[in-house]
């Protein structure tokens, strides 16, 4: 089976929704940008980037704030969205099964397959974070995913961006590959995959066919 990660692989999100968090932040005082927000916490889930941030900084956010991140995303979502460039194509060129784990929430995670017309590439193997204790880089989303589709995680291969994400599928025992082709990727975003311990990185998602095919080859 082959394991997508959602935000900044399967749909272009990270660069809308760290420039809403970023905008917010700054507005509370605390100067950080989208791109410090990518480079330094993409993949976890978003409640807990903001806890760590709050941390940080040893000041709490306003009350509210985060949820009117939230809701700014989710209208964002529907008028801006994108999926990644030649996604779909890619997804109908895969011959093994599919599905998603993401750290978002189950609903904006949804929603967001949807707007970008590729909910159906994974219905019903769309899963979340909420649904398990903890989050990435901590594997329970990705041991989930792998029960639910009644698959051994160990043949599991996940396409990630995050190295969240490549963290919390090597602790699950899966092989993982990077992908670096999303609107929020920046230089060493490459680097910092093949650090967290990749096998390979697709640069575009007109590669996923051959890459997927030459990591399973390798495998066996």
């Amino acid at each position: 089976m082959i394991i997508f990660d959602c935000d900044g692989v399967l749909v272009d999100s990270e660069i809308i929704s760290n420039t809403i968090d970023a905008e917010l932040m700054r507005e509370a005082g605390y100067a950080i940008t989208a791109a410090d927000l990518i480079r330094g916490y993409i993949g976890r889930p978003k409640a807990e980037i903001w806890a760590a941030i709050a941390a940080e900084r040893g000041v709490a956010w306003p009350d509210g704030l985060l949820a009117k991140a939230d809701a700014l995303l989710l209208e964002r979502i529907e008028t801006d969205l994108r999926a990644v460039d030649a996604v779909a194509a890619a997804l109908s060129a895969v011959t093994e099964p599919m599905a998603v784990a993401s750290s978002s929430a189950l609903p904006k995670l949804r929603r967001s397959l949807s707007v970008c017309g590729l909910i159906d590439f994974f219905e019903p193997h769309i899963f979340s974070a909420s649904q398990v204790a903890r989050g990435k880089p901590a594997p329970d989303v990705f041991l989930f995913a792998a029960s639910q589709c009644g698959v051994d995680p160990s043949t599991c291969l996940v396409i990630e961006d995050s190295v969240a994400g490549v963290h919390a599928a090597r602790a699950a025992g899966m092989a993982v590959m990077g992908f670096t082709g999303g609107l929020h990727t920046y230089p060493g975003h490459g680097e910092k995959l093949r650090s967290a311990g990749v096998v390979d990185v697709i640069v575009h998602m007109n590669d996923l066919s051959a890459k997927i095919a030459a990591a399973r080859g390798h495998a066996r």
